[in-house]
């Protein structure tokens, strides 16, 4: 616990002393020695997202007058009020040469953690409104109907591997059930693709963005979306673990047991492998394999989601976007 809560500190005091950022959004690519800005990459608003659920994850948890100031500061010096200045839809970011990119978070997907932390800053809060701006498209296959995008699975579990949706909706849907729902989708989906990728089966199923033999793909359906070619991403299943226990738990199993230490390393699973066409990736991808982690803690305990909505940043950004908790009959 002490080497975990001073590893957190020395991380925070880099974020707020040396970590390059512009109003407090940090970009997507840094150097990994130095912090500092490479690729010209963008001051990225959703990444900022994701580290701020990280941040305040760990401010709950430890309790701490060190880990307490620094994440306040982390988190308090965001100026969404700047990222929502003329728009209700916020941009995917910035970049000192080109200023606001022309791409906005406008439609279902990852962009509810980033709009719910903006409504829950107390220091620069986003308006209300920007909650009702974005678009929440119906989809329908197989005749079950849901909120989705054309976009890869992950869309479905990045904002909740920290915002707890159970039993609670806003004025449009409960958005765990619509994730689980998605979740069923996309399972049969590949499962409809076996005549083309015969190892696709109850035991192995689920893409996303991901590693491939040809390079990182976006792929994904209904409907398909990339070049899909038999490739499995573990944590297509592993990031839906709380919506579908069983079905992704024995993808999980299947994958560890049948193909070893070729899709299995210290750091768990590979990000993606092909067994039809032989290949293994010898990479694991950060962002897969922490959505893997938390959403299993999630469905193990719901540790996390726990720890997370004792925050008041959170608990206000839901009650703003009009979430309420009810009842939900049990179903045996």
């Amino acid at each position: 616990m002490v080497d975990a809560r001073k590893r957190v500190i020395n991380t925070l005091r880099f974020l707020w002393k040396k970590l390059p950022n512009h109003r407090g959004f940090f970009y997507h690519f840094a150097n990994l020695n130095t912090g500092e800005r490479i690729w010209d990459s963008e001051v990225s608003s959703v990444d900022t997202a994701i580290l701020l659920c990280g941040i305040l994850t760990c401010r709950q948890y430890f309790e701490n007058s060190d880990v307490n100031q620094l994440a306040d500061a982390v988190f308090n010096r965001v100026d969404w009020t700047w990222l929502s200045e003329d728009t209700s839809l916020l941009p995917h970011g910035w970049t000192p040469e080109i200023g606001f990119l022309p791409y906005r978070w406008d439609g279902y997907s990852e962009l509810m953690m980033m709009y719910l932390l903006g409504m829950g800053s107390s220091a620069h809060p986003l308006r209300v409104d920007t909650w009702n701006a974005w678009k929440r498209t119906i989809f329908e296959y197989d005749g079950l109907r849901y909120i989705g995008a054309f976009a890869p699975l992950f869309i479905h579990q990045y904002s909740q591997a920290w915002f707890d949706f159970r039993s609670k909706r806003d004025r449009y849907a409960d958005y765990f059930q619509n994730s689980v729902i998605a979740t069923e989708v996309h399972r049969r989906f590949c499962l409809e693709l076996r005549g083309q990728f015969p190892d696709y089966s109850e035991d192995f199923w689920g893409i996303t963005a991901s590693d491939s033999a040809n390079g990182y793909v976006v792929w994904g359906g209904p409907p398909a979306i990339g070049p899909i070619d038999g490739s499995v991403a573990p944590s297509a299943a592993g990031g839906s673990l709380p919506f579908m226990p069983q079905p992704t738990i024995r993808v999980l199993r299947h994958i560890k047991n049948n193909y070893g230490d070729r899709a299995w390393s210290a750091y768990g699973f590979v990000n993606a492998l092909n067994p039809a066409r032989g290949w293994y990736d010898t990479d694991v991808v950060g962002i897969d394999t922490g959505v893997t982690m938390i959403m299993a803690e999630n469905a193990r305990t719901g540790f996390v989601w726990d720890t997370f909505m004792k925050n008041p940043e959170a608990k206000r950004g839901m009650q703003l976007a009009g979430f309420q908790t009810y009842y939900q009959p049990s179903v045996e």
